[in-house]
């Protein structure tokens, strides 16, 4: 493994079992849906809330709470265009969702409102890993708004980041009523873990592994010993202080120069050179395969390993010979790689125009998740309904405001006039309507 941005699929990340509709139901990712018929009235549970500031002025920002425990955030303006974005967060967080949640994306995402369009964000019901149980709950915000405003003249759906994925597969899974009509006119995924969750987490076991062959601290020889893909074992409380400090420890990254060892400037040299990633994303990766892999395995997976790197050729350290020959391998267990299919992986039956929008230098969910998805999309004859857009940034979280108006537009554009809009005209466009804001569009490649 070397070079950034590699993709390290093991071949089991492919199969599926048969029976996996079964097998799912019976752990944690197969969730019964929730009765229509249950819970709270949401109108009578309706309560005003503040808006952030940076939704602007004559905003209405409403909270409730879903029938299935899922906290919603509505922001309607004034000028309201008719138009609703139904909004997927990313993560996943691990806390039990609260009511204000969602706050932090509506703030985000606040350019959206202030263009007139009305705005549902859900929490989920719950904390943690759960691809279709979150696009459930995404998709039941959009009833709860429905129910209260009547049927927008167009509802959008939007993921963001693992988000992405979610939204992703409720436009799979929720695309077309009973009727056979759209229930989304359109889909903009921005930042999108679009690769499934087959292959989008596989990296950070690679860097798991990577990291305790060069580190050995975590676990450290003091520590109930267990598997790295295990993320944590069942019930451990680890800290994400105590996670810093040990890879301090181990690499000095965020020291000076000279108070770091050079032992110290070697390990953190080899782990980076191996994994493809830059020093300030070590510590959140980091973090994603701790305690993100807790939860996906102990809690989701039942225990099951969905991992495999043993047949992975590591290379980029001072000793490539003693790494491959010394780090930790695993295999991974093929019902939890189908189950993990089931929940996360996507088929590409998009219905809807659907435009991505991805920086470039993304440090977090990396742009080759893109050709990934445009290779789904395509085995699924869908091309035609795919189009996919590059800014030159640097940045995972929030992208320019520019960039999420312009494919807006073009979303719009495509949804009024039936023509799929070409992202080289992007950077045009932006130019155009904005031209006091930053415009990065570019090509894939880059120019």
């Amino acid at each position: 493994m070397s070079g950034r941005r590699s993709d390290l699929t093991p071949q089991t990340g492919r199969r599926l079992l048969s029976g996996l509709a079964a097998l799912a139901a019976g752990l944690a990712f197969g969730c019964a849906p929730v009765s229509a018929q249950t819970g709270p009235d949401p109108i009578a549970t309706t309560t005003a809330i503040d808006c952030p500031r940076s939704v602007g002025a004559g905003v209405t920002c409403l909270s409730l709470q879903d029938e299935a425990g899922a906290w919603l955030i509505i922001a309607k303006p004034e000028n309201w265009n008719g138009r609703l974005v139904v909004h997927a967060h990313g993560g996943p967080r691990m806390g039990e969702p609260e009511r204000e949640d969602s706050l932090e994306d509506l703030d985000r995402f606040s350019v959206m409102v202030r263009q007139g369009y009305a705005w549902i964000g859900s929490s989920y019901r719950r904390g943690g890993y759960g691809v279709r149980s979150a696009a459930e709950d995404v998709d039941r915000s959009r009833t709860v708004f429905w129910d209260l405003f009547g049927r927008p003249e167009r509802t959008l759906l939007h993921g963001q980041s693992w988000g992405g994925n979610v939204a992703a597969k409720a436009a799979e899974l929720y695309g077309l009523d009973d009727a056979g009509t759209l229930t989304y006119d359109g889909v903009l995924l921005t930042n999108g873990v679009l690769n499934g969750g087959t292959k989008a987490y596989q990296f950070r076991a690679d860097l798991r592994a990577v990291y305790q062959y060069v580190c050995g601290n975590h676990p450290a020889p003091s520590d109930p010993q267990y598997p790295v893909w295990q993320g944590l074992p069942a019930g451990a409380r680890m800290t994400r202080a105590e996670l810093r400090r040990r890879i301090v420890d181990c690499t000095g990254i965020g020291l000076s120069g000279r108070d770091r060892t050079a032992q110290q400037t070697r390990r953190k040299r080899d782990i980076l050179a191996v994994t493809g990633l830059e020093e300030d994303e070590l510590i959140a990766h980091m973090n994603w395969a701790t305690f993100t892999f807790q939860d996906l395995v102990q809690v989701r997976l039942g225990g099951r390993n969905p991992f495999d790197n043993s047949r992975t050729v590591y290379s980029g350290s001072s000793d490539d010979a003693a790494l491959n020959a010394g780090v930790e391998r695993f295999t991974a267990d093929p019902e939890a790689v189908a189950l993990l299919a089931h929940d996360a992986d996507l088929t590409g039956q998009i219905v809807a125009p659907t435009v991505t929008l991805h920086a470039l230098y993304d440090p977090t969910v990396f742009y080759g998740a893109e050709a990934a998805y445009a290779e789904t999309v395509a085995l699924a004859g869908r091309s035609h309904l795919l189009v996919q857009a590059a800014t030159d940034e640097d940045q995972h979280s929030k992208l320019q405001d520019a960039g999420y108006l312009t494919v807006l537009a073009a979303l719009e554009r495509w949804i009024d006039t039936g023509e799929r809009p070409d992202p080289a005209g992007f950077q045009g466009a932006c130019l155009a309507e904005h031209p006091r804001r930053s415009c990065l569009f570019v090509t894939a490649n880059g120019r």
